[in-house]
C-alpha cells in the first residue's frame, strides 16, 4: 500500500534461466508440466524406461519451481553452477544427479537458445516502450470497473516465451508464460490477461 492506496507489481521478462530449462525440458523428454505446450523449433527429446523417465521428471519438477520462483522453492541442500550453462543453470548439490547426466550434452545448444530468445523479447519490448505499462493498466482498470471497487495489492510475473500455441498458462503461484505471439497482438493480449487479473486483483 502506497498512501493508503492498494499497489500492484508486474514484472514481465523472457528470462534466460528459463528458457533453458524449457528447451532442456524438450531436448531430454520430459513431459511435465503436461498443461505446458512445447518450444517452436527445438527438438523433443525421446523417453527413457518407465522408472528412469519418473526419477527425471521428478528432478526436473524441483529445478523449473526453484527457477521459476525461487524465492517460494528454496532448495533444501546448496546449489551448485553446472557446467557449460554459465549462471542460468544451479541444481542442488544432492538429489539431481539424474538430470546432471542428462542435460550436460545440451549445455551450449540451450544457452544459445536462451540468449537469442531473450535478446529478440528484449528488441521487441523496446520498440513498443511503454506499451507493456498500458497492457497490463487497461486490464487493471477494466477490473475495477468491473467489480466496482479498486484492485488489490498483488504481484505478477509473466515470462513471455517462444511456445508452440497461443495462450497463457500458470506455471507457479506469482507466475504465468505467455507466448510471444499473443504479448504482440495488443487485443488478444488485453483479453488473455484479463482473467488472470482478475484472479489476483
Amino acid at each position: 500500500m502506497t498512501g493508503g492506496q492498494p499497489e500492484w507489481v508486474i514484472r514481465e521478462d523472457a528470462a534466460q534461466p528459463v528458457l533453458v530449462a524449457l528447451y532442456l525440458r524438450q531436448v531430454v523428454g520430459i513431459r511435465s508440466p503436461e498443461e505446458l505446450p512445447a518450444l517452436r523449433r527445438v527438438p523433443t527429446g525421446a523417453e527413457r524406461a518407465e522408472a528412469a523417465q519418473a526419477q527425471l521428471e521428478r528432478e526436473w519438477r524441483e529445478y523449473w519451481a526453484m527457477t521459476v520462483e525461487p524465492q517460494a522453492h528454496p532448495s533444501p541442500v546448496p546449489l551448485e553452477l553446472i557446467d557449460g550453462f554459465e549462471t542460468l543453470v544451479a541444481l542442488p548439490v544432492e538429489g539431481a544427479q539424474t538430470l546432471r547426466e542428462a542435460i550436460a550434452p545440451h549445455a551450449d545448444d540451450a544457452v544459445d537458445f536462451a540468449r537469442h530468445a531473450h535478446g529478440r523479447y528484449a528488441r521487441d519490448a523496446a520498440a513498443r516502450p511503454g506499451v507493456s505499462y498500458r497492457a497490463y493498466a487497461s486490464a487493471i482498470a477494466a477490473h475495477e470497473r468491473a467489480v466496482g471497487r479498486r484492485a488489490h495489492s498483488f504481484e505478477l510475473n509473466v515470462q513471455v516465451l517462444p511456445l508452440a500455441q497461443r495462450g497463457v498458462w500458470w506455471i507457479g503461484s506469482l507466475t504465468v508464460a505467455v507466448t510471444d505471439g499473443l504479448r504482440g497482438d495488443v487485443a488478444a493480449f488485453d483479453a488473455a490477461i484479463h482473467p488472470i487479473i482478475a484472479e489476483l486483483a
